[in-house]
């Protein structure tokens, strides 16, 4: 999730490498943090907690966020950009609204001045984030913007927010590889909404799950008990979001 928004939860947002550590979920997270978890966030935890829907508060990962992607292709089939679509998960979607003092009626409903607030406050990237996506092509790295033509809204207790992404250095007729995660696993990405493809008739996708071998199964237990402030790599776990991510190919006919 953006480096902005863990530290709204506590989950992805803070410079990773070079900026704080996570925001502890009881605490109020201090600057440079983009949403500190406040008082009222507080209070909302402890209403989802005695409703039951709320998960361990030290577990990995704190914010589950279901992923669609809407690759755009020129007409000599090169990847322009690439829509990213996340739904956040309804004990992160209250603690944010709450935080943000949104729907005080507790109808469901956003005005329109509340999606106008809402919109872009997963946007405010720090310097270096990768906005939890890779993009490669034959194992290479491909440029990304920062966030573009960014919306949210607001309906059944879930935030849903795009962002549009230009891509760079892609050579037509080979295969993509795109992988929506979260290096520390702080954010869980699901790949559960749909890959679309726009401006290309040539090109199929397929998702790849991760292949989690029993040990990958302990691994990801022991994660589900580590505390919110360490991170995995700290404990013998690098690139641990990565092995737990899913992987979306795209391949294209050459023209």
């Amino acid at each position: 999730m953006p480096q902005a928004v863990r530290q709204a939860s506590g989950s992805g947002l803070t410079e990773r490498g070079g900026g704080p550590p996570p925001c502890d979920p009881l605490e109020t997270c201090p600057s440079p943090c983009h949403w500190g978890i406040t008082t009222r966030m507080k209070h909302a935890l402890a209403l989802a907690v005695t409703l039951g829907t709320a998960a361990p508060l030290g577990a990995h990962p704190h914010i589950f966020i279901d992923t669609g992607l809407r690759l755009s292709f020129d007409a000599a089939g090169v990847l322009q950009t690439v829509e990213v679509t996340w739904i956040y998960d309804p004990l992160y979607s209250l603690l944010v609204t709450e935080d943000m003092r949104l729907d005080p009626d507790f109808d469901g409903v956003l005005t329109q001045a509340e999606i106008d607030q809402l919109t872009g406050f997963d946007m405010q990237w720090v310097e270096g984030f990768n906005g939890d996506l890779e993009i490669r092509q034959e194992g290479a790295l491909l440029p990304l913007s920062g966030p573009m033509e960014y919306t949210a809204s607001f309906a059944e207790g879930q935030i849903t927010t795009t962002h549009v992404r230009q891509v760079e250095g892609m050579t037509a007729g080979k295969p993509l590889a795109l992988k929506p995660y979260d290096l520390t696993y702080y954010t869980a990405y699901d790949v559960t909404l749909p890959t679309e493809i726009i401006g290309s008739d040539a090109c199929r996708t397929r998702v790849e799950m991760p292949d989690l071998t029993s040990g990958l199964e302990q691994v990801r237990a022991q994660l589900e008990a580590l505390d919110p402030d360490i991170d995995p790599a700290d404990v013998g776990f690098p690139d641990i979001g990565a092995k737990l991510a899913t992987t979306v190919i795209v391949t294209c006919a050459a023209s």
